[in-house]
């Protein structure tokens, strides 16, 4: 029996204290393994342990480093890589604001203006951003003609009418032809841009056409009756609030507002038959709204023919020509005004848009 046993102490080996445990009776095996050897005493026993202990203490010290370094080799990697994504869009934007965008080819070509998505002041389907580009394209002296690529249900209707004008202006120059060529949609608003252009050509599977206005809007008045909530509102002058659509729709507002769409939809027709002329078949459902196929508008004299971009070209320099006018984006200030109009959504404030629309529902 040891001197520790006498002493009434039960020794149990801890890998804390003492370095990793034996299995029972190993201690004593080893002992015997060497029958010379002396007996260890208190201040032996000791010794070890702090040696174990210091021993366990430099390898957790060793760990702890270990992960730090790794830890702070991760963070650096992300700072970089944060930086790196900064850099790339500063350099993006700079080029976008301060880049040559009027270079262009040497060559004849076509000069593109493209028209996507909804028009509307604050897309980037926006009479300011189109009209931009098809002046570059008119002005450039290797564009032999000025194409609208159109892939667009509509919008409003001010848009809509100013670059109509503004192609309606180009063309009395008479300098180059303007064409539209419509991809998967040239409906409504889109559709009277392209009306003011020399020419119309569509896929055969395009839809085209759509003229008419639109104006959609829900009815409330009975479920916040239902629900027990009173509705607040306070108006100067007796008509100022009669499109809330938690009021209820009075016969003559009803007259009046269907008047002001049915200005609107003139307004419309006598763009388009200016546009198309005699070109446009004596049916009196090409004003009713309704939307047809390339094939169909073909017959019904709302486009000219079947053909692309690419045909256009071919058509005219044997092979494929074509330059965008169409003015970059800020990705910066096309980010701040998406978020702007996704917070005002949420919000309730409405937009700044007409609630009239040249557009599909």
């Amino acid at each position: 029996m040891s001197d520790d046993k006498r002493e009434g102490r039960d020794i149990r080996e801890d890998r804390w204290t003492e370095g990793p445990e034996l299995p029972p009776g190993q201690a004593h095996q080893e002992r015997q393994a060497k029958p010379g050897a002396p007996a260890e005493g208190p201040e032996t026993l000791r010794e070890r342990r702090r040696l174990a202990q210091q021993e366990m203490l430099d390898r957790w010290i060793d760990g702890v480093l270990v992960e730090q370094r790794r830890s702070r080799r991760w963070k650096l990697f992300f700072r970089f890589l944060f930086a790196a994504l900064i850099l790339a869009s500063l350099a993006a934007t700079f080029y976008g604001l301060f880049g040559d965008p009027t270079s262009e080819p040497q060559r004849q070509h076509l000069g593109v203006v493209k028209v996507q998505g909804v028009i509307d002041s604050e897309s980037p389907a926006s009479a300011e951003r189109i009209i931009e580009g098809l002046n570059r394209a008119w002005e450039s002296t290797n564009a032999a003609g000025v194409v609208l690529h159109i892939d667009s249900p509509g919008g409003s209707p001010v848009q809509s009418q100013r670059v109509y004008d503004e192609i309606v202006r180009l063309r009395e120059k008479g300098d180059k032809p303007i064409i539209a060529v419509i991809e998967d949609v040239g409906a409504s608003g889109a559709y009277y841009m392209a009306a003011a252009a020399d020419e119309i050509v569509a896929a055969p599977a395009s839809l085209v056409g759509s003229i008419g206005v639109i104006f959609a809007s829900f009815g409330f008045e009975e479920a916040i009756d239902r629900l027990g909530i009173e509705r607040r509102i306070y108006v100067s002058g007796e008509n100022k609030g009669f499109l809330d659509p938690f009021s209820p729709v009075e016969p003559d507002e009803r007259d009046f507002w269907q008047g002001v769409m049915d200005t609107t939809h003139e307004q419309f027709i006598e763009a388009v038959r200016a546009g198309r002329g005699d070109r446009l078949a004596d049916d009196e459902r090409l004003f009713t709204g309704l939307i047809w196929s390339g094939e169909q508008a073909v017959e019904l004299g709302l486009i000219d023919g079947i053909g692309s971009l690419d045909t256009l070209s071919r058509d005219l320099f044997g092979e494929v020509r074509l330059h965008d006018y169409t003015p970059r984006l800020d990705p910066f200030e096309r980010l701040s005004r998406q978020f702007g109009r996704v917070a005002a959504e949420w919000m309730g404030v409405p937009s700044s848009g007409s609630p009239v629309r040249y557009q599909l529902p």
